[in-house]
């Protein structure tokens, strides 16, 4: 049975846990022991090369800790899997028969060194799961699946890892949940696991973010699992003990997918109301442009700028201001503010320059 297949045919979510970095065998072996006998976990994890931002933290245990995965796979009677990042690794996990590979954010965010695999990979069909890059591109994560398929991998499967920020002042990494759904819209044969681990890079974030992704449909988790969590040799912030994983397990809130016949009616009357509503907000916004076209004119007519920065702080301000009594987060009406502001640019510019649009 494929990936893909195995991951459909499992209950949400399909976990796959097991510690940041193999560092001992005893260590492998005992927590992925224990997370087996706990009876949660469908997949084991454990990185053997680690690619570190910095030269001098510690990088794996490299080759010598591929036996320790495998031989937990054996005593569990689970599937193992390790990041891979460079053709030589992905030789070197196949031949001691690790059963899944994943590509890192790293790698996936580098479309040469993705081709290096996937050719080394043509004419096999090596189950392989890919992260998202570490930037907020949808299209270079397609690309990186797109890449695999061409040499005809087709057991793949998506990691949502969030989006490498400076100094988030909640998560390591952003979760962007636009770009996986966007993702589930082009590629809906592709499975989808969420990593809530590198998205919190703080335990106790864990289950907010699982629950979301549950929330979202996503079809499994990949949780970072450790003896000592405090002790681990890498992001130890991050990592849970089995039993901590349970507790996180047993407090996930799986909904239906299916609406069902009970629920359609009153599901479709509000529905209604929404589309009802998105029909005046269009209509709202079409009608500006509109003004907009003729705040242009008379921008031509009296040689002013399009941009007039003053207006626009002020304008920011106050619509911000107003956020909270309109139940909407500062975080949403500036984004929406920008998009309208950009959009009439584009409305201004079209009227004030047409000799250099056409």
């Amino acid at each position: 049975m494929g990936l893909q297949e195995r991951i459909r045919e499992t209950n949400r979510p399909f976990l796959i846990t097991g510690p940041c970095s193999a560092e001992t065998e005893e260590q492998v072996l005992a927590v992925c022991q224990q997370i087996a006998t706990d009876g949660n976990a469908h997949m084991l994890r454990a990185g053997i090369w680690k690619p570190r931002t910095r030269p001098d933290s510690f990088e794996g245990v490299g080759e010598i800790g591929l036996p320790w995965l495998v031989q937990a796979g054996k005593l569990t009677n689970l599937p193992v899997t390790t990041e891979v990042a460079t053709p030589k690794h992905m030789e070197s996990a196949l031949k001691a028969g690790v059963d899944v590979l994943w590509i890192g954010a790293r790698t996936t965010v580098n479309p040469f060194a993705i081709q290096d695999i996937a050719d080394v990979l043509r004419g096999t069909n090596v189950p392989i799961m890919i992260k998202n890059p570490v930037n907020p591109d949808l299209s270079l994560w397609m690309g990186a699946i797109e890449r695999f398929q061409k040499v005809g991998i087709t057991d793949l499967v998506a990691i949502h890892r969030g989006f490498s920020v400076y100094k988030h002042p909640k998560y390591r990494n952003v979760p962007s949940w636009e770009l996986p759904i966007g993702l589930k819209e082009n590629m809906p044969e592709i499975p989808i696991i969420c990593d809530p681990s590198h998205i919190s890079g703080r335990r106790d974030l864990l289950l907010e973010i699982s629950q979301k992704a549950m929330d979202l449909n996503f079809d499994g988790l990949m949780i970072e699992t450790h003896p000592s969590p405090d002790e681990a040799w890498s992001d130890a912030a991050q990592q849970v003990t089995p039993a901590g994983l349970n507790e996180l397990i047993s407090k996930l809130i799986l909904r239906s997918k299916n609406v069902g016949e009970s629920n359609s009616t009153e599901l479709d009357e509000l529905r209604m109301k929404i589309g009802i509503l998105d029909d005046r907000l269009f209509e709202i916004l079409s009608a500006r442009m509109k003004v907009s076209e003729e705040l242009g004119i008379y921008k031509r007519a009296k040689n002013i700028t399009i941009l007039q920065e003053e207006h626009w702080k002020k304008l920011i301000a106050a619509r911000l201001e107003k956020a909270d009594e309109m139940y909407l987060t500062p975080k949403f009406v500036r984004s929406i503010l920008d998009d309208i502001h950009q959009e009439s640019i584009r409305h201004q510019t079209r009227v004030m320059n047409p000799d250099l649009l056409k």
